[in-house]
């Protein structure tokens, strides 16, 4: 049976690798330290980003990032705002049009039921929003976010430093109460995206999140924006993040600065946690790039080895001493990559949480993605297939 304990360690061993690896090209990541200055108001009356923003029935949570966006120290002439409501049946358009009519920035609703052949989805949204942007960089978030005063002005100091980039990805954390769901959800979520940074970190890019990018419009057509994954609900952020890199290697960024944290709330219920979880897992098995597709079935077989691990115990109780190496192994290298990315978003308190997130991961992860694979969920009051 020492065959089957060195077996069990062999996933864990292989993670700890990968994780030591993106550890060290997080800690690479160029970070933007100073904090940006205000632009100043002569400028060209042409913005210079067209904040895209997709919105169904968010009448309670839109009104505070309008207001955040008001707030930005870059000049209100350098960027415009496209709300696409996208089918709502609450006051989503009337509060966007009532802010549009006292707005200091350029504000624009698009009534998604109201175009050709009447599409709905993110994606239809944003293809909406994209055929009236006028800027030549496009940035994108969530109705249900909020964003600091020096958001704009993170991505325009950086886009000014590197003038190859043509994707940007910026960091997003969820907020919310101190419950044990809450961190749990926080602790993941955080893991996520320190993994999808520090694979741009690598030159290779697997993942980030639609809630916070941003990418030149010329070069989303480049690509053909959406097409060969419109059937898809989800993945307006991957696909165009993973079709950017094969076409312009090396020209993919992660914005690392504090500056350009976005909030959203957490998903309020467990319930509404995997439903968000199965409409992520939707997308992976059309990923047209292996590295994504490598990066998810080392994760998964790590979680899944420790899971068994467990099991193989009840039957074998003399394989503790494997069980506990992989185990070790796993959380170590989980803490030792996590430490410095919850550094970043100031949750060094989440660390505590890691042992019991890794014990109730397997059977979550083996859920989401069997269902993901599955691609039938309900998000927004719709169901997708």
């Amino acid at each position: 049976m020492s065959g089957w304990g060195a077996f069990l360690l062999v996933l864990p061993a292989l993670y700890a690798v990968l994780m030591v690896r993106l550890r060290r090209s997080w800690q690479q990541l160029p970070t933007l330290l100073k904090q940006p200055s205000p632009t100043p108001t002569h400028v060209a009356d042409e913005p210079r980003f067209s904040v895209l923003v997709a919105a169904r029935n968010e009448a309670l949570t839109l009104p505070c990032l309008l207001d955040d966006l008001a707030e930005q120290t870059l000049s209100a002439a350098r960027f415009e705002v496209i709300v696409v409501d996208d089918d709502s049946t609450d006051d989503t358009a009337a509060i966007v049009q009532a802010a549009a009519a006292r707005s200091s920035f350029a504000l624009r609703l698009i009534q998604l039921q109201a175009q050709p052949g009447a599409p709905t989805g993110k994606k239809a949204a944003l293809q909406a929003a994209l055929s009236v942007a006028r800027a030549p960089w496009v940035v994108c978030t969530d109705a249900d976010c909020r964003v600091g005063h020096d958001w704009l002005s993170s991505y325009n100091t950086l886009i000014q430093a590197d003038m190859a980039v043509q994707f940007v990805s910026g960091p997003v954390l969820l907020t919310g109460g101190n419950s044990l769901l809450n961190n749990l959800m926080g602790l993941e979520f955080a893991g996520l995206i320190g993994v999808g940074a520090a694979s741009i970190g690598r030159g290779q890019p697997t993942m980030c999140n639609g809630a916070n990018l941003a990418y030149r419009r010329d070069a989303f057509a480049a690509v053909q924006g959406f097409a060969g994954n419109e059937h898809v609900a989800s993945g307006d952020d991957e696909f165009l993040l993973h079709k950017l890199h094969a076409v312009f290697p090396g020209s993919i960024l992660f914005l690392k600065t504090p500056h350009a944290i976005v909030r959203t709330s957490r998903p309020p219920t467990l319930r509404a946690l995997l439903a968000q979880r199965v409409r992520w897992a939707s997308k992976w098995r059309h990923y047209q790039q292996k590295a994504p597709q490598r990066l998810a079935l080392l994760v998964l077989g790590a979680n899944v080895s420790l899971f068994v691990s467990l099991l193989l115990l009840v039957g074998y109780p003399h394989l503790w001493l494997w069980a506990s190496a992989a185990w070790v192994t796993k959380l170590s290298a989980d803490a030792w990559f996590l430490t410095p990315v919850l550094r970043f978003f100031g949750r060094q308190r989440w660390l505590r949480y890691i042992g019991l997130l890794q014990v109730a991961y397997a059977p979550y992860a083996l859920l989401t993605g069997l269902l993901g694979l599955r691609g039938d969920y309900v998000w927004k009051g719709r169901r997708t297939k």
